[in-house]
């Protein structure tokens, strides 16, 4: 693998979905070869995001909640307050790096990240995730472009779970979705955040971490 370039870490609190989206789609599109990755670390705003190859009958009552298409893979999904989101815009061909490569980085980050707090979880191979038993707890989807990635994960720590009954959960009917607060109800946001945050970290290695609160340098 290539010694990982510099990375610049973007709290970015809450933030409306399709804005977001929209701006990773730029960076994507305008960085250079040379350019520091990034990671995204927010929340977003209640939304049902579709994917690519999404089918309208995993929509089963949407009502109120915007629907969003987007380019990841994956079927559909929901976002908002209490769920964690970290999106990974990374030059995977810099980091050599394969599609399954990152989904194992990600996947494996999230079981560790529990198994320390003494929670079994794991992956599927028939279904991108992380569970507990047969819950999902965690989401992924990416999209390569330009040799980079963008989208990322997102993780249930104390998000209402009641959305995920108004559609059929990554494209599977009755699948069920737990949540951090529920099987360790004492781990805040911000410590969840931090402690998973810092294991990404490790796994990527890069050298150089700088964090920031804005969006300034993207403007």
């Amino acid at each position: 693998m290539t010694q990982p370039a510099a990375l610049q870490v973007r709290f970015l609190g809450r933030q409306p979905y399709q804005p977001t989206w929209k701006r990773m789609q730029a960076f994507t599109d305008q960085r250079s070869a040379d350019q520091a990755d990034e990671l995204w670390v927010l929340e977003h705003e209640s939304v049902f995001t579709q994917g690519q190859a999404g089918k309208d009958i995993h929509l089963l009552n949407p009502g109120d909640i915007p629907v969003v298409k987007v380019d990841r893979g994956g079927q559909v999904t929901w976002h908002g307050p209490g769920q964690l989101i970290i999106y990974l815009l990374l030059n995977v061909k810099r980091l050599d790096y394969g599609v399954r490569d990152l989904v194992n980085l990600i996947e494996e980050s999230l079981i560790a990240y529990l198994g320390d707090l003494g929670i079994e979880a794991h992956a599927r191979p028939d279904a991108p995730g992380v569970y507990v038993g047969d819950a999902k707890i965690a989401a992924l989807g990416l999209k390569i472009r330009r040799g980079c990635s963008f989208h990322g994960l997102s993780f249930n720590i104390n998000c209402p779970l009641d959305a995920f009954e108004r559609i059929n959960p990554c494209g599977y009917a009755g699948m069920p979705v737990t949540r951090l607060a529920d099987l360790r109800p004492e781990i805040t946001f911000q410590q969840a955040q931090e402690d998973l945050l810092n294991r990404i970290l490790r796994r990527l290695g890069h050298q150089q971490v700088t964090t920031t609160n804005t969006w300034q340098e993207l403007a």
